[in-house]
C-alpha cells in the first residue's frame, strides 16, 4: 500500500478520548479490517491498589515519535491509515490511557501493525506515567521524566 501519512492522525489530549471516532477516521471502503487497542487504567500494580494514574510527556519529541512509528508502520505492514492518541495528566481507573487504531485490506497486516505500535510506542516514546497509591506514588519502572536542565546531578561519593 501507500504511505497514508497525510490521513493518519495523531493526538496527545488532556481530555477523554473518543476511541469511536478514531475508529471512524481510519476505515475506508478499501478495508476489510480495523484493530484496535484500548490501553486502559487498571486498579492494581504490582500487588498495590492503584488509586490514579498521572501522564506527562515531552510533546512535540512524543509527537514525532509516534510520527516516526506511524511512517515505519506503514513501511512494514500493508495498512492504510493509523490513529494514536495518548491522554496526558490524571487518568482514573477504568480510563483509557492510549488508544490505537490501524485500518488495512486484511487482518493481519492490521493485527501485526497494531501490536508493533504499542510495543514502540511504550519503548521509545518520551511519556511518563506515575501511580498513585493509598501509601505514596512512584514512576512506573523505566518510566522516569527527565530532570530540569538546571538540576544539579549528585556526584557519587569516593
Amino acid at each position: 500500500m501507500s504511505n497514508a501519512s497525510n490521513t493518519d492522525l495523531f493526538a496527545l489530549v488532556r481530555e477523554p478520548i473518543d476511541a469511536a471516532a478514531l475508529i471512524q477516521h481510519v476505515r475506508t471502503a478499501d478495508d476489510g479490517a480495523v484493530v484496535t487497542f484500548d490501553g486502559c487504567v487498571r486498579n492494581n500494580s504490582h500487588g498495590r491498589r492503584t488509586l490514579y494514574l498521572d501522564y506527562e510527556a515531552y510533546e512535540s519529541m512524543a509527537l514525532a515519535k509516534i510520527r516516526e512509528i506511524a511512517a515505519q508502520m506503514h513501511e512494514k505492514f500493508s495498512i492504510d491509515r493509523v490513529a494514536i492518541a495518548h491522554r496526558l495528566g490524571r487518568l482514573e481507573i477504568g480510563e483509557t490511557s492510549v488508544f490505537i487504531a490501524v485500518s488495512s485490506p486484511h487482518r493481519p497486516a492490521a493485527f501485526d501493525a497494531c501490536r508493533f505500535a504499542i510495543d514502540t510506542l511504550k519503548r521509545t516514546v518520551p511519556i511518563w506515567k506515575k501511580e498513585h497509591f493509598a501509601d505514596g506514588a512512584v514512576w512506573a519502572d523505566g518510566e522516569l521524566p527527565p530532570l530540569p536542565v538546571d538540576t544539579p546531578i549528585a556526584k557519587p561519593a569516593s
